[in-house]
C-alpha cells in the first residue's frame, strides 16, 4: 500500500506505525527511519515467540484490503482509491494513538517494577516445612528474621564478623487469626535457651543435606546460620517450642532498617531520658521525648542497649516492638495511599528481603501485605515471650520459657484466642459447637474410651489411661500407644449415641467445644470412643482448653509512644 502523503510530513499514516510488541501482547508506537526500541520489560513467563519476519499484524478496527483487491493511492493529488479522512477523522486517529501511547507507557512502566521487585527478592527452598499457599485456611503464622549480619557499606561500626551468614538476631512470631480480625506478635528472645530440631536444608545443586539438631539446649539465636542452619531450622525450632505450624518466614538484614525507615520518611520514636553511644561507634544521640528517625539513626536505635532499664536484651526489644508499631502506624496512615511512596516501601524492602518460595514473588507478597493491612492497629497485641532467668547459670545470661505463663501463651495461638477486645461476629459454626457440650452427662463409669498419643508427650496416653482409671472412675479405658499420624489439637470422636459419655470426659479433661467431633452414625453399645492426644496435651490432670489470658506486658500498635 502506498500510505506516502497521509496525515505526516513523511506520508506514513500514523495508525500503520503502531505495532504489536510479542513480548507483552500490546501495541506500541514505531516510527519509520527510528531505531527499535528498548525492549519493553517482560514479565516472567511470557512467551518470547516473536510473530514471523515481515508480518506485522493487522490494526484494530481497520480494514485489510484482500490480497485480490488493488492497493489504494492515498495521495493528495487525488487518484484512485478511497477518499482522504476528513480533519475530525485524523483528530480522532491522532487522540487514540496518544491515548494508546499512555496505556502502554503504564503497561510498560508496571511489567518494569514488577521485573525489577522480582529481581529484588531472594527465596530459599526450605522443602517441606511451611506452606506452598500464601494464605491458608485458618489461623496464619508468618515468622519474621532479624539477621545479624554485617555486611553492607556503614555496618563496620556494630563489629565484624567471620560468618557472613548471620543469626536469627531478632525473631518476631506473627499470628494472624483465622477471621483476619486480630492479631499476635510474639518477640522470641535470641538468647532463649531451647532445643533445636534436625533440619533437613536444601544445597545449591538440589541436594538435601540433614543438618543435626542440638544435643541439649542452646542459644535459639543458633536456630539460623550454625552449621549451615537455614531459614527452615528456625521455623521447625519455633515449631517445637510452641506446638504450631509456621506458615512463612520473612528475613531482613541490616540494611533493611536503614532503607525501609528512610523510605516511609522516617519512624517517631519517644524516649523518656535521653540516648548518647558516642562512644560505640554509631554516634547516637537522640533526646529525650519524641523524634523522628530513619537510616543509620534507626539501626543504632534498634541495636542500641544503652540508656534502657537495665541495658539488657529484654529491654531492646520492647523498644523494638514499639518501633515496629510506629512504623506500621506511618505505614497505615501516611504511605498507603501515596503510590509513590509504596513503590519506594516496596524497593526498599524487596532489596533487604529473603522468603521462602510459597511467597516469593510480588504479587504473592502483596497479596499477604493486603490481607494483613486489613487488621486494625488496636487489634494488634505485641509481646515478649514470657521467660525467667535461666537457672542453671550461676550469673544468668540466658534464660528460659516461663514454667507457667509461656505455656499459657502457646496455649493461646494454638487455639487462635485473641487478646485484645475485638468484638466477633457470631458464627453459626461456633454456635454448633458450643452447643456440643449442652446436654445431659452419662456416669464416669459408663465412659467408655481408647486412647491413643498423636503428639502429645511422651507416654502420654498411659499416664492419661492410669488417671482416668484410679482418680476420675473411668475404668473402661484403654491405652492403644501411638496414633496412626500425628493431629495438631487434642480430639475426641464420637458417635451421636455417645454424646453423653463424650460430655463427662470433656469436663473431666477440660476439653473445649472444638475438641469434640461427633460422628453422624450411632455405635454399638460397648464401642469406645476415641481420644487422641495432641501438642495441646500438657499432663493428666491439666485442663487442655486454651487459657484466654498471659501474664505478661503487652502493647497494642494503636498506641503511640509518648502517649501514657
Amino acid at each position: 500500500m502506498d500510505a506516502r502523503s497521509r496525515g505526516q510530513a513523511d506520508g506514513t499514516d500514523p495508525a500503520d506505525q503502531w505495532v504489536l510488541n510479542p513480548e507483552t501482547g500490546d501495541y506500541e508506537l514505531r516510527l519509520n527511519g527510528s531505531p527499535e526500541p528498548p525492549p519493553f520489560p517482560r514479565p516472567r513467563g511470557a512467551s518470547r515467540t516473536a510473530p514471523a519476519p515481515g508480518r506485522v499484524p493487522a490494526q484494530r478496527g481497520r480494514r485489510t484490503a484482500p490480497a485480490s483487491e488493488p492497493a489504494a493511492d492515498d495521495s493528495r493529488g487525488g487518484g484512485r482509491g478511497r477518499p482522504r479522512k476528513s480533519g475530525r477523522k485524523k483528530a480522532l486517529m491522532w487522540t487514540g494513538g496518544v491515548l494508546g501511547l499512555v496505556l502502554v507507557g503504564g503497561s510498560a512502566f508496571a511489567y518494569y517494577w514488577y521485573d525489577r521487585l522480582y529481581g529484588n527478592i531472594n527465596t530459599v527452598d526450605i522443602g517441606d516445612v511451611g506452606s506452598d499457599k500464601v494464605l491458608a485456611d485458618g489461623p496464619v503464622n508468618l515468622l519474621v528474621i532479624g539477621n545479624d549480619v554485617r555486611t553492607g557499606e556503614g555496618n563496620e561500626a556494630y563489629g565484624n564478623r567471620d560468618n557472613v551468614t548471620g543469626h536469627a538476631d531478632t525473631t518476631l512470631l506473627f499470628h494472624v487469626a483465622e477471621d483476619r480480625t486480630n492479631a499476635t506478635v510474639v518477640s522470641i528472645p535470641r538468647d532463649l535457651m531451647t532445643k533445636i530440631p534436625d533440619c533437613e536444608t536444601k544445597q545449591s545443586d538440589g541436594s538435601t543435606k540433614l543438618v543435626p539438631g542440638s544435643s541439649g539446649t542452646t542459644r535459639f539465636n543458633e536456630s539460623y546460620g550454625v552449621n549451615g542452619r537455614d531459614p527452615g531450622c528456625t521455623m521447625r525450632t519455633v515449631e517445637e517450642l510452641a506446638g504450631i505450624e509456621v506458615d512463612h518466614f520473612m528475613m531482613f538484614d541490616f540494611n533493611a532498617v536503614k532503607t525501609l525507615s528512610t523510605a516511609v520518611g522516617g519512624v517517631k520514636v519517644c524516649l523518656e531520658k535521653p540516648i548518647k553511644d558516642l562512644d560505640g561507634g554509631t554516634n547516637l544521640d537522640l533526646p529525650a521525648g519524641e523524634s523522628t528517625i530513619q537510616g543509620e539513626d534507626a539501626l543504632a536505635f534498634l541495636r542500641n542497649r544503652h540508656g534502657l532499664k537495665n541495658e539488657s536484651d529484654l529491654d531492646r526489644i520492647q523498644m523494638q516492638q514499639k518501633f515496629v508499631a510506629s512504623m506500621i502506624r506511618q505505614l497505615k496512615e501516611d504511605t498507603l495511599d501515596s503510590p509513590s511512596k509504596m513503590l519506594d516501601v516496596a524497593d526498599a524492602a524487596t532489596k533487604s528481603l529473603t522468603v521462602d518460595k510459597g511467597i516469593g514473588s510480588p504479587g504473592k507478597l502483596l497479596t499477604l501485605a493486603k490481607e494483613l493491612a486489613k487488621i486494625d492497629l488496636k487489634n494488634i497485641t505485641l509481646m515478649t515471650l514470657p521467660v525467667i532467668d535461666n537457672p542453671a547459670e550461676p550469673s544468668p545470661v540466658t534464660v528460659v520459657p516461663h514454667p507457667a505463663e509461656a505455656p499459657k501463651l502457646f496455649s493461646i495461638l494454638q487455639n487462635d484466642v485473641s487478646l485484645t477486645e475485638v468484638k466477633k461476629k457470631e458464627k453459626k459454626a461456633k454456635d454448633q459447637q458450643a452447643a456440643l457440650l449442652e446436654g445431659p452427662r452419662a456416669e464416669a463409669s459408663a465412659v467408655r474410651v481408647d486412647v491413643y498419643n498423636g503428639g502429645g508427650p511422651q507416654g502420654a496416653a498411659q499416664d492419661m489411661l492410669t488417671w482416668l482409671q484410679t482418680s476420675q472412675g473411668v475404668p473402661r479405658s484403654t491405652n492403644r500407644g501411638n496414633a496412626p499420624a500425628e493431629v495438631g489439637r487434642t480430639r475426641l470422636e464420637y458417635a451421636p449415641n455417645q454424646a453423653a459419655q463424650a460430655r463427662k470426659l470433656a469436663d473431666l479433661m477440660g476439653l473445649p467445644a472444638a475438641a469434640l467431633k461427633p460422628g453422624t452414625t450411632d455405635a454399638s453399645p460397648d464401642a469406645p470412643m476415641t481420644l487422641t492426644l495432641g501438642p495441646d496435651f500438657k499432663g493428666a490432670g491439666v485442663p487442655v482448653a486454651a487459657s484466654k489470658k498471659v501474664d505478661v506486658e503487652q502493647s497494642r500498635a494503636d498506641e503511640k509512644m509518648c502517649e501514657k
